[in-house]
């Protein structure tokens, strides 16, 4: 294969490889950078390159293509998508709750990766064809805003305002019980649970993750937050919310089974990603894209609204 050439320019140096191509934009994201380093496709001044490496003014870079990942038995189908916004640049969409955002053991199919590659015809050149264009994700039961970029260098500057903690997320859950306070900030490392490692959880050993919050409504046992998470840890809204003594409705992983009598009030979490705000990659301008809530979350809100008082005689 023929390798594309790049020398370092002044901006590159001391910084990380991954991190330098990465931002050029032509090999996607970090992650995807990261792959093509292992498999030995980078080299620098000749000679196999490692991710970490501090470049220096001058050095040169050879890329080599990746050859086109196996599909794994992803396939394209026709799922509808509801779309919020589009450009030749960018899709943003809200994700129903229920569709899984990339294909994993156990969930090959129906996934809004085989959504996009039906509605690309494919995946868009220099994109992965496993989560083309995906720079984040959302839980298959949360409902809400997704942004995708449609090719190697939008992905990237996403990717890079996602890292730089620039891109302003806002959800809404519904918690079960009553806050103390009316807002405030939950600061907690995550990471694996040591005994149960499909859960995250709170411990020192964990990243930094900080999520503020405001109380909306106070409901009939039940309170609908909105909230704002300043990190990007997996399941950090879900893990913040339940080591303070609220986890939201509907999670059976972090929610300890709770319902309340007569049964389950929703079949999901009761989490939806409700803002997102950005810079365009390509544009520059700073964009914000809502989604309302979802029929269940709104059937959860008025079966536990108060009932109203009868007025007085």
């Amino acid at each position: 294969m023929i390798a594309e050439r790049v020398t370092v320019d002044a901006r590159g140096a001391r910084q990380r490889l991954d991190r330098y191509l990465a931002a050029i934009g032509k090999w996607g994201s970090r992650s995807q950078v990261q792959r093509l380093i292992d498999g030995g496709h980078v080299r620098l001044d000749g000679h196999p390159a490692k991710a970490g490496t501090l470049l220096r003014h001058g050095q040169i870079i050879a890329v080599e293509p990746m050859p086109p990942a196996p599909m794994a038995g992803v396939e394209a189908a026709e799922i509808a998508l509801d779309v919020l916004y589009e450009d030749e640049w960018l899709l943003v969409i809200n994700k129903p709750a229920g569709l899984v955002v990339h294909p994993a053991p156990g969930h090959w199919a129906g996934t809004l990766v085989s959504a996009l590659l039906h509605r690309w015809r494919g995946a868009p050149p220099g994109l992965d064809p496993m989560r083309p264009g995906i720079v984040h994700r959302l839980d298959k039961d949360t409902s809400g805003v997704l942004v995708i970029a449609k090719d190697a260098a939008m992905l990237a500057d996403l990717g890079t305002q996602f890292r730089n903690r620039e891109v302003e997320k806002q959800y809404v859950a519904f918690v079960w019980g009553r806050l103390r306070r009316h807002s405030g900030t939950i600061s907690a490392p995550i990471g694996r649970n040591p005994t149960h490692r499909k859960r995250m959880a709170v411990h020192q050993g964990g990243r930094e993750a900080v999520t503020s919050f405001e109380v909306c409504e106070q409901l009939d046992g039940v309170t609908m937050l909105r909230l704002f998470p300043k990190t990007g840890r997996t399941h950090q809204i879900r893990v913040h919310l339940a080591a303070i003594g609220h986890p939201i409705v509907g999670d059976l992983l972090y929610g300890r089974g709770r319902t309340r009598p007569g049964g389950a009030l929703i079949q999901r979490q009761a989490l939806h990603a409700e803002r997102l705000t950005f810079r365009h990659p390509h544009s520059g301008l700073r964009m914000s894209f809502a989604a309302p809530l979802a029929d269940d979350l709104l059937t959860l809100r008025r079966r536990c609204s108060p009932p109203a008082r009868a007025p007085a005689a």
